[in-house]
């Protein structure tokens, strides 16, 4: 599957637009500020990159579903909830490029 935020892909036609995809993930786990705040930033950093891939996963699989080869105009939301969870969403557009 090929992935990106540009509505084109060089060296490829896009034959066929499949329609609006998206993939959104929420970290379960609940960051706790503890009492280093390197210590929490890391945290977030590692909750985002987790979370944000499993966003990926489902966007790609919605894509799969619809028969695209490829996802462009790629949007990519990250929010830290008051909560302290992760919340990533990702947007695109399905397509068939050959």
């Amino acid at each position: 599957m090929i992935l990106t935020t540009t509505n084109s892909i060089e060296g490829f036609k896009i034959s066929d637009y499949k329609g609006i995809v998206t993939g959104v993930a929420i970290n379960e786990e609940k960051l706790s500020m503890g009492f280093s705040m390197s210590k929490y930033h890391k945290a977030i950093q590692d909750s985002i990159d987790v979370t944000k891939e499993r966003a990926f996963v489902s966007l790609t699989d919605n894509a799969k579903k619809l028969g695209a080869n490829a996802i462009v105009g790629i949007k990519v939301e990250i929010e830290l909830l008051a909560s302290n969870y992760a919340v990533v969403s990702v947007t695109g557009t399905a397509v068939t490029a050959s």
